[in-house]
Parts: C-alpha cells; sequence; structure tokens
C-alpha cells in the first residue's frame, strides 16, 4: 500500500486526534498550532517540514523518520525518540518544552537545542558531539555515558554530568553552572 505524499502544504488549528492524521510522507510542509498529542506517527516521514507552537506529547514515534526538521515553541514532552528511524534524524529545537523525552543511544551531530526545557530528559549513551545546547534547563537530565565532545553548553544550567562517567574534552561550558560537573562529588562550595 503506498502512502500519501504531501508537499509544501500549511496546516494550522489542527488537532490530529480527531478524526485521526493521515500517515505518509510530508515534505516542506508547516505545522502551526497543531495538536499531535498522544497520536501513532509511527512510520510516518517529515522532511524539511516547520512545527510552530505544536503539542506532539505522548505520541508515538516508531520508526518515524525526522529529517531536517524546525521545532519552534512546541512541547514534546514524554517523546521515545530513541524508537524513531535514525537514518538522516536532524532536528531543531527553539524554546521548546522535552522534559521527561528519551535519546537513549541516539547520534544527534545534526540536532541543535536553543532555550529549550529538557527536565529529566535522558542522554544516556548517546552522542551528542558537537551538538548545541545553550540556554537550556537540564533539571533532572540524565547524562551516563554520553559523547559530550566539544558541545556547547554555554549558559545552560541545572545539569549534573559526571566527568568520568562521559566524555567532555572540548565542551564549553559557562560560570556559574559548571560546577555542575562537581556534583557527583558531593562536594561544598561557597562563594
Amino acid at each position: 500500500m503506498d502512502l500519501p505524499y504531501i508537499t509544501e502544504k500549511a496546516f494550522e488549528h489542527k488537532n490530529f486526534a480527531e478524526p485521526g492524521f493521515e500517515k505518509g510522507e510530508y515534505e516542506a510542509c508547516v505545522f502551526r498550532n497543531c495538536s499531535f498529542m498522544e497520536v501513532d506517527l509511527s512510520h510516518v516521514r517529515f522532511l524539511d517540514c516547520r512545527f510552530e507552537e505544536c503539542d506532539f506529547s505522548n505520541a508515538k514515534l516508531q520508526s518515524t523518520a525526522l529529517q531536517d526538521l524546525e521545532f519552534t515553541h512546541c512541547k514534546l514532552m514524554g517523546l521515545h525518540f530513541e524508537t524513531t528511524n535514525a537514518l538522516g534524524f536532524a532536528a531543531r529545537f527553539n524554546h521548546c518544552r522535552l522534559d521527561h523525552s528519551t535519546f537513549y543511544q541516539m547520534k544527534l551531530l545534526r540536532t541543535a537545542f536553543t532555550h529549550c526545557s529538557l527536565h529529566g530528559a535522558d542522554f544516556t549513551e548517546a552522542n551528542l558531539q558537537g551538538v548545541s545546547l545553550i540556554h537550556c534547563d537540564f533539571t533532572d537530565a540524565l547524562f551516563e555515558h554520553t559523547n559530550l565532545e566539544k558541545a556547547d553548553f554555554s549558559h545552560a544550567r541545572h545539569y549534573s554530568i559526571h566527568p568520568e562517567n562521559n566524555r567532555i574534552k572540548g565542551a564549553k561550558f559557562t560560570l556559574p553552572d559548571v560546577v555542575g560537573l562537581l556534583d557527583a562529588y558531593q562536594i561544598k562550595i561557597s562563594t
């Protein structure tokens, strides 16, 4: 069965939970103020699309292709990005909420996070080498055996990264939050 191919179409104020989202391949489409909350997006392909103020909370992403996408002011909470199609995964997240989302063992080399909330996000064994993570909030985020070499944590806050359990050579950090690299040592720092 051939899935539909939709190109250069704009979708605004759509709730794709009702009556349902048409599975297919979406290229160069724009989605504004749309709800994908708890929608099954398995096996859908998004290529070069923009999402503005959309809600993807708890959507299913099994084998979903996410290639060259831009998310702005979106809610992407509780998503299992590790179940997406890894081939060509590339996304830019600007001012998004990605709380409690997982990126377990993902290669995120073509991904950028700017001004995002990543509370409780799981980056275990992920490769974020050279990735921009500026102005993000990593409260309770998990970094375990994560490659963070040359990653840019400029003005990021509330992270707790164990230097001995993660690769951080050449990563950028800014004061005062760089002390998050010392959390594992349970030392007291006074000002």
